[in-house]
């Protein structure tokens, strides 16, 4: 049996992964990994595929363990895993408490790992993982310190992945998307004090998802970035030293018109 896997498919970005894979990749079925079985089992209506929904927490270690057994109990040929299950904490480091700064790198990091690492065994040839990564994984961001160190990670580790997985015909790319509007925000600003108000532009997550996609499957980039202007800020973190892009960040923060109402 042929099958995509999807983390954190019960909102946001890995829900509309859900919704359209079936244009790019050919399997009979969707496991759906989140927290929410009633959100799960109102995907079986949004996509032509059908949706095994699988609740699980992957902050939980027993997690992993249930989904190894069900892979080696379902023997599936893995055409495609995306991890898109994480989450972000803005504001000043105090505001957010060292366990939750270090469940986000359970989740970004170990979790997206750990998913990775339990699926190559069952790709061939021709399968693709889908790593969600941000844009703030080019360039320390203060006030998103945790969140953006977990996404290098990410980049760097997906990159790499990418190489070494050549050999076996598997494709790895990760996805930096900007500011997307999706559930993020809402946990995002439960520890944001103010630090964290400026939003120059807002994507829309069919949008962004679509280039992903076709980005994975049409091209042989490494990453995925979506928006010309998104691109053109990639380019400039390279060349302008990490203290100036820094500054810049500081100064948007401190602008009193923003586009917050447009995240509530």
């Amino acid at each position: 049996m042929k099958i995509a896997i999807v983390t954190g498919a019960s909102s946001g970005m890995g829900r509309e992964f859900v919704r359209q894979l079936a244009d790019y990749v050919q399997v009979e079925e969707i496991w759906a990994i989140a927290r929410r079985q009633e959100a799960l089992e109102a995907l079986k209506a949004e996509t032509p595929v059908p949706v095994r929904p699988i609740v699980l927490d992957l902050l939980e270690t027993d997690s992993f363990d249930k989904i190894r057994a069900l892979l080696e109990t379902e023997q599936p040929e893995v055409r495609l895993l995306v991890n898109a299950a994480g989450f972000g904490k803005f504001g000043a480091y105090h505001r957010s408490s060292i366990e939750d700064d270090c469940r986000m790198i359970d989740l970004n990091c170990k979790a997206l790992l750990v998913m990775t690492r339990l699926c190559i065994p069952y790709m061939q040839p021709g399968s693709c993982i889908l790593e969600l990564d941000s844009l703030s994984a080019f360039q320390p961001v203060p006030y998103i310190t945790t969140y953006g160190a977990t996404k290098a990670f990410v980049l760097s580790y997906s990159r790499a992945m990418n190489r070494e997985l050549q050999t076996r015909g598997i494709r790895v790319m990760a996805m930096n998307p900007g500011w997307v509007k999706t559930e993020f925000f809402r946990h995002a600003f439960q520890s944001n004090d103010g630090e964290v108000q400026y939003f120059d532009r807002l994507y829309e997550a069919v949008e962004v998802v679509k280039t992903g996609l076709h980005d994975l499957y049409h091209t042989k980039k490494d990453c995925s970035i979506h928006g010309l202007p998104v691109k053109l800020q990639v380019l400039a973190v390279k060349l302008v030293p990490h203290r100036f892009v820094m500054d810049i960040w500081l100064n948007q923060q401190k602008k009193a018109k923003n586009n917050m109402d447009l995240v509530k």
